[in-house]
């Protein structure tokens, strides 16, 4: 028998929320379960439950059973059950910083409902952990984390301290030798139990040394309580606890001295596998999460914040638990059956709607200020903006200000005007009108002349409208037209105020305003710092295939491929090549056929110029392959051949508009094609400006330098293949991106892998089409990673599409987050709906943020209070300053629990943020 309490045994569930079942059939299973938990934990006093770190469990569960809802709170207030701290288990890399923060505050602040939250940061099966958690982790008030995968090899000891990039370090207990199920066989066979504790202490004695209490997680995926359990544990000489009753008794209180040290993210596959293909399936899934989580973060809620009325704080809190929700590591990961992608999709949506109808409410509100033909313009970043946006105006005039100053614009498109014209009964076409509506657009005029009746219409009311006069005017007419107003398309320059708004309107060309009259031709020219100034003969021009606006020249190459040259002479060649690979893997790990059909090379090119200048230019680019039809020989059995590719093909037409737009340093790229093919990777390659060993890349409150190979060990192959969530940027070039991308660097001549420890070509994955959640046999992974269930929707066919830039740099990476929140925060324009006799509002600013480096994550309402998070992107001490209309600020942590007074002075709050500080203030009048 082992000695006293040398064990310590904590029951524990693992609970996928979704994954090779949708939620609600996984919901069934959970409510048996956790009636069997209270059953067998009142029945039972010595039993203790860890119930996997996650609320979500006990919400769905009570949602089901509220009446229940006193039996776990008194579970969890006597210290036996241990709930939390997070909401949702969730997949680190795959949303954004502030999502895995208003996640913990969820989790904690339903915790604390039902009695108190675990104190520790349970992160047991994500696949891989960003390097900010532990500044998270502590700024939230939590001292220890708890982890599996991602740990690399030099961890021998089963704690270390974690250390994020601006130095926090919290205690991480290491779940060695099976992780979160590492005590899960103890008691399968009780006339062997003393032989198995004691196998399992001396395989853990290696890794925690001789002395103190050994962890036993026993518990798996699912899994139920054991009736009679305390009786087991107690036979062996081990006793019985929760996750955080050990870490309580045995974690020195959160103490990381004599640790060993692990900085920064983990995503080592020394020790467990860390399913890094996770990263590009379903796509689209991905691409819906950041447009999702952009909207609710930088348009509705500092929006509301700044310019609304009544706080719609239950509109955002909706909108939050669904984006928390869809963050699960099983779900936006999109590592589950179709049906539960569809489901996540669905919450997904549902968080965008949430955060657009909050978004529009506060412009709404707006707009209403601003004269009906004229345009609302609001910026949803920081900073001041000069940039272009594209407007939908009535007639022909010029654009003016609210000073009266003239407006730089570029036609565009023209809208229609002749919207009918044809022999119809005149009473047929009187059904047509719904009050002053017709044809989706109001009645402004109408004549009869020559047996034709004429309606005018527009987008404005233009007064009242008596369909009876109509009806008795139209004697012997045999035909009507409608006729809209002018509309035109245009994309206007325009300076915004930091998260405010400024307005534009149409007005007579050689109007008196008061900045003269109202010229007609006008020129543009870039300025050093990447902004757009009136005055000189410069703008963005397009000749032939090429585009240039001063800062940035770009030529399309007879294959399609792209040729930038920055300001300061950085060139690289060949960018936007796409190139087409088998994947003949599953939903977790990417694997190449061993006999693979790789196609870079289109059988056509086609450039087609759409604008030149002097505000946007813009070429397509059409290029026509012959992809493989589908993977073949890959159904798993050995008397198959090998995996290859089909001999059949499909033409693929990928469409590429390369844009440039005045006082930007990237171009901007759409690309469009039609996956009509199955079991492949396609992705776009950029040859670097210079070899590079390394890799810089944005996520979760970082910039995270990567080599180029990733460290293996488990078995799995340890694919060089990493997220970037903004931005990744490697050998003088980036990446501006608007979801999180898989990227990589290779050797451009073999379009994978690296020669002479340099990469040359910076590859990031548009797509990956498999049919498998998992595969039983894997060329790149000995074990399966879940059951192998079909999964035809993720061969992801049909339309796709993304855009994102390229931006060559010279030196460090410090100019490219500047450049990202411009790329991915457009400037939102809304139409004006005030009287139109109403002059132009004048521009006016929200908050501003400035300071090297800082980036604003969030603004919202809490308590009464403006919170602002920004974070210092440096690795050197930064000041940032906020200005706005406030008059006193305080620290908060991340829980919103205010802190210390910050010093207001000259209407600006200045903050000292030492390298990569994650921080957040409270500013009230």
């Amino acid at each position: 028998m082992t000695s006293p309490h040398e064990i310590v045994v904590v029951p524990h569930t693992h609970w996928d929320r979704e994954w090779y079942e949708p939620f609600q059939r996984f919901r069934l299973r959970l409510v048996a379960l956790l009636d069997e938990v209270l059953d067998t934990m009142e029945r039972e006093p010595g039993y203790h439950f860890t119930l996997d770190g996650q609320l979500a469990c006990v919400d769905d569960y009570l949602e089901v059973r509220p009446e229940q809802r006193d039996r776990v709170a008194a579970l969890v207030e006597s210290g036996r059950l241990a709930v939390g701290p997070w909401q949702i288990l969730l997949d680190e890399f795959l949303c954004s910083g502030e999502n895995i923060i208003r996640n913990l505050e969820l989790g904690m602040d339903r915790a604390d409902k039902l009695g108190g939250a675990m104190p520790v940061g349970y992160l047991p099966d994500m696949f891989g952990h960003t390097a900010q958690m532990p500044q998270i982790l502590r700024k939230a008030g939590l001292l220890h984390a708890c982890v599996y995968r991602g740990v690399p090899s030099s961890v021998v000891t089963d704690a270390f301290a974690w250390v994020a990039p601006d130095g926090t370090a919290v205690r991480a207990q290491y779940l060695p030798i099976g992780g979160y199920g590492n005590g899960a066989h103890l008691f399968e066979d009780p006339a062997h139990t003393e032989e198995r504790a004691a196998v399992f202490t001396r395989r853990m004695r290696e890794w925690h040394g001789p002395d103190g209490a050994l962890l036993a997680m026993y518990g798996t995926d699912h899994s139920a309580p054991v009736r009679g359990l305390p009786g087991m544990v107690a036979a062996i000489g081990a006793r019985m606890d929760t996750l955080s009753g050990y870490i309580a008794a045995y974690g020195d209180g959160g103490s990381v001295e004599g640790l060993p040290s692990v900085q920064g993210e983990l995503r080592s596959h020394a020790r467990a596998n860390i399913l890094p293909g996770v990263i590009s399936v379903r796509a689209h899934v991905k691409q819906a999460m950041g447009r999702a989580e952009r909207m609710v973060e930088r348009y509705a809620e500092p929006l509301a914040t700044l310019w609304g009325e009544e706080w719609p704080g239950r509109f955002l809190d909706m909108a939050w638990w669904r984006l928390v929700d869809a963050s699960g590591h099983d779900s936006v990961t999109g590592c589950g059956v179709d049906e539960t992608a569809q489901q996540v999709a669905a919450r997904i949506a549902e968080a965008e709607h949430l955060g657009h109808a909050v978004r529009d409410m506060v412009t709404a509100r707006l707009a209403a200020a601003v004269p009906a033909g004229g345009v609302l313009v609001v910026n949803p970043t920081p900073a001041t903006r000069r940039g272009v946006v594209r407007l939908d105006v009535a007639g022909h005039d010029p654009l003016v200000d609210a000073t009266g100053a003239p407006v730089p614009v570029q036609p565009l498109e023209y809208a229609p005007t002749l919207l009918l014209d044809e022999e119809m009964d005149p009473a047929t076409a009187l059904t047509f009108v719904h009050g002053t509506e017709l044809y989706g657009q109001h009645i402004t005029g109408w004549s009869v002349e020559d047996g034709v009746l004429t309606f005018e219409v527009a987008r404005e009311p233009g007064g009242a409208f008596d369909v009876a006069e109509v009806r008795d005017a139209v004697a012997g007419v045999t035909r009507v037209r409608i006729v809209a107003e002018p509309r035109r398309t245009v994309a206007a320059l325009v300076e915004v105020p930091p998260l405010g708004h400024t307005s534009l309107r149409p007005a007579p060309a050689g109007h008196a305003t008061a900045a003269g009259p109202v010229a007609g031709p006008f020129a543009v020219r870039a300025a050093a710092n990447g902004s757009a100034l009136v005055g000189s003969s410069e703008g963005v021009r397009a000749d032939g295939r090429v585009l240039d606006n001063g800062l940035l020249r770009v030529e399309v190459a007879e294959d399609g491929t792209l040729t930038l040259t920055s300001a300061s002479g950085v060139t690289l060649t060949g960018a936007a090549r796409v190139v087409d690979g088998g994947d003949v893997g599953d939903s977790y790990n990417h694997a190449p056929p061993a006999h693979d059909r790789v196609v870079s090379v289109p059988e056509s090119v086609e450039v087609t110029p759409v604008c030149s200048g002097p505000l946007v230019a813009a070429l397509d680019v059409r290029r026509a392959y012959r992809w493989p039809a589908a993977g073949a020989g890959i159904e798993g059995t050995p008397a198959l051949p090998a995996p290859a590719r089909t001999d059949a093909t499909e033409e693929i037409v990928v469409d590429t508009r390369v844009e440039l737009r005045v006082g930007e340093p990237f171009a901007r790229l759409r690309v469009e094609f039609d996956n009509r093919c199955a079991d492949h990777r396609v992705r776009l390659h950029v040859p670097l400006p210079e070899p590079a060993s390394v890799s810089h890349a944005e996520g979760q409150f970082a910039v995270v330098t990567r080599g180029l190979t990733a460290e293996g060990g488990c078995g799995e192959e340890p694919l060089p293949t990493f997220p970037a969530s903004s931005w990744v940027a490697a050998g003088g070039v980036a990446a501006l991106l608007e979801h999180v991308t898989e990227y990589e660097l290779v050797d451009g001549c073999a379009w994978g892998g690296t020669a002479e420890g340099e990469g040359t070509e910076l590859a990031l994955t548009l797509l990956r089409s498999i049919g498998y959640l998992s595969r039983n046999r894997h060329a790149l992974r000995p074990e399966p990673a879940g059951p192998q269930l079909p999964t035809p929707a993720a061969q992801s066919r049909g339309p796709r599409s993304l855009t994102l830039a390229l931006m060559p740099y010279e030196g460090s990476w410090a100019a490219v987050p500047p450049a990202a929140e411009v790329f991915r925060h457009e400037l939102l324009p809304v139409p004006g709906t005030g009287d139109p006799s109403l002059d132009l509002p004048a521009a006016a600013p929200g908050l501003s943020v400035t300071g090297d480096g800082v980036v604003m994550s969030s603004l919202r309402v809490r308590d009464g209070w403006k919170e602002l998070r920004v974070v210092a992107l440096s690795p050197e001490p930064v000041e940032a300053e906020v200005r706005g209309s406030f008059g006193r600020a305080r620290h908060a942590d991340l829980r919103g629990r205010p802190g210390e007074p910050i010093p207001v002075a000259d209407g600006a709050l200045r903050l000292h943020l030492g390298p990569w500080e994650i921080a957040t203030v409270q500013l009230a009048d």
